[in-house]
């Protein structure tokens, strides 16, 4: 997610005939004695109740269907998802938000469920053992989307052409039910079903395209590992642009069909910049990529897996604004979609990262100074320095914000930019060679995965040959900012200034931009 505020601070489903035998499976009455439910969250300090416990997902096959041409309207879904039991269970959660569920079958069993606020309470009729796979089928739920309501994540969004998901961090599960934290990654197949005319995308690769009654089935496959708050499903009356791939990596953008001839060539960049980050990273760690614009206010950009949401105000700034953020979320699909945080308080990982190449792409194309008002990356890490207290006091430590009571204390300035400026404290602590080597290395050794910031310390401390854990614990937990090393910086006193009062200081040149928000 681009907080332009803080920062500126194979087949289609998975087949069952293999765990058929575990429903029919006689066990021990003892055994089935020991089985109990399934936590209703995961523990998340940020987010308790979101995620749940007990089983951890493989694969979602969703299937949507929107009945008309009207982007307000409910819309109907059924969800089979695969798992494997990580403890004996006698119940189990989902997290689903939606309007209603029609029935729910384990094993192909018909299963007894109950809605609690936002969970979906699943009892099996009989009990699943620890170790197994099972699959649960959602029929016929609903759910209805909602206008966008600037700077506040909404997940299932009405827009003028129709709807899309902005699930970060905590709202996938109101369209659709879930396991909704990225601990619990999957694969996805999802079928969008809309009335002909009408487009229906989503994450991941396109497997094929069928007709019948008067509606198109659009079949997609995201086969590398997804969090929930991460996919993206369209459907209204958009059109794809396919554009010439990038080192093997196809380009598709989707745009309203209105608006399609004054969007696309804004969003061309998005091919170099693919070249660029490749370079640096490594290779680009899904199937295909792209941008998705809308006509809404959404108040920020969300690096949707494979297909970065954007909407029409963000697409209406200059280059010099509109190409870094658009690096940003680029970024994220490295760190924080195919390296996902291992708990929420872990979000410096994905922001810290994405800022660090948007600032340093904005260096590159020489367009810095007009994109911060400062002379160069040295300057900008100098100001976030300087504020460093500030934001701690305010928002906590740079792994640690102080709570969730709104979206932007999760996602604050000192996740963006504080989360920046302690890689680039590491940066001078371990050097620029061994920097960017640990960059791959963390990309590489976690893609597909779910990580920690204890993971990070270890692995910046192998790639370094350093004991880092009290240094990046100090940068990254501590209530004060530590010396920055190399440099004599100091430290402006902590004190209750507003942080964008600060922020449209430091920044000048993007202070016509605090109203918005990049994730």
């Amino acid at each position: 997610m681009t907080t332009i505020n803080n920062r500126l601070t194979g087949a289609l489903a998975v087949t069952t005939a293999a765990l058929v035998g575990i429903a029919g499976t006689a066990v021990p009455a003892s055994a089935a004695a020991a089985a109990k439910p399934g936590s209703a969250g995961l523990g998340d300090r940020l987010y308790p109740l979101l995620g749940n416990g007990g089983y951890d997902v493989t694969n979602y096959n969703l299937r949507l269907k929107h009945p008309a041409k009207t982007p307000t309207q409910k819309v109907t879904g059924s969800v089979t998802i695969s798992a494997v039991a990580t403890q004996s269970l006698s119940r189990f959660n989902l997290d689903f938000a939606g309007n209603g569920v029609g029935s729910v079958y384990v094993n192909g069993k018909a299963a007894r469920f109950t809605r609690s606020g936002g969970e979906l309470v699943v009892t099996p009729a009989s009990y699943l053992p620890k170790g197994k796979g099972f699959w649960v089928t959602v029929n016929d739920f609903t759910a209805t989307p909602v206008s966008a309501a600037k700077g506040e994540p909404e997940g299932f969004i009405a827009t003028r052409d129709g709807t899309v998901l902005a699930g970060q961090p905590n709202t996938a599960h109101n369209l659709f039910p879930s396991n909704d934290h990225p601990r619990d990654k999957a694969t996805y197949t999802i079928a969008v079903t809309v009335p002909s005319g009408w487009k229906g995308v989503a994450s991941g690769k396109l497997l094929k395209t069928t007709t019948a009654g008067g509606y198109v089935t659009s079949t997609y496959r995201e086969a590398k590992p997804m969090a929930s708050e991460l996919a993206q499903i369209v459907a209204g009356d958009f059109v794809v642009q396919n554009r010439k791939a990038v080192g093997g990596v196809p380009i598709r953008d989707v745009f309203p069909r209105r608006l399609a001839s004054k969007l696309t060539g804004k969003a061309a960049i998005e091919r170099s910049q693919m070249s660029w980050l490749t370079k640096k990273v490594g290779a680009y760690p899904f199937e295909n990529y792209g941008s998705l614009v809308i006509e809404a206010d959404l108040g920020f950009a969300l690096e949707t897996q494979t297909l970065s949401l954007y909407d029409t105000n963000v697409f209406s700034l200059p280059g010099y604004v509109l190409n870094p953020i658009m690096a940003h979320e680029l970024a994220h699909q490295w760190y924080g979609n195919s390296v996902a945080p291992a708990a929420w308080s872990d979000v410096w990982l994905n922001e810290g990262h994405a800022t660090w190449y948007e600032m340093l792409y904005a260096s590159d194309t020489k367009t810095f100074k007009k994109y911060t008002g400062l002379a160069n990356r040295e300057a900008y890490f100098k100001a976030v320095y300087q504020l460093g207290d500030r934001f701690r006091a305010q928002y906590g430590p740079v792994a640690k914000p102080k709570n969730a009571k709104t979206v932007w204390n999760v996602f604050n300035p000192n996740v963006y930019d504080g989360g920046a400026l302690a890689l680039y404290a590491l940066q001078q602590k371990i050097g620029a060679k061994k920097f960017a080597k640990l960059e791959r290395e963390w990309a590489k050794k976690y893609k597909g995965k779910s990580a920690s910031t204890a993971q990070f310390i270890a692995l910046a401390s192998k790639v370094s040959g350093k004991n880092l854990k009290p240094f990046l614990t100090n940068w990254l937990y501590g209530k004060k900012t530590p010396a920055m090393p190399g440099k004599n910086w100091k430290v402006l006193k902590a004190s209750a200034t507003a942080t964008s009062a600060a922020d449209a200081l430091v920044f000048p040149n993007r202070a016509h931009l605090l109203s918005g928000h990049e994730h």
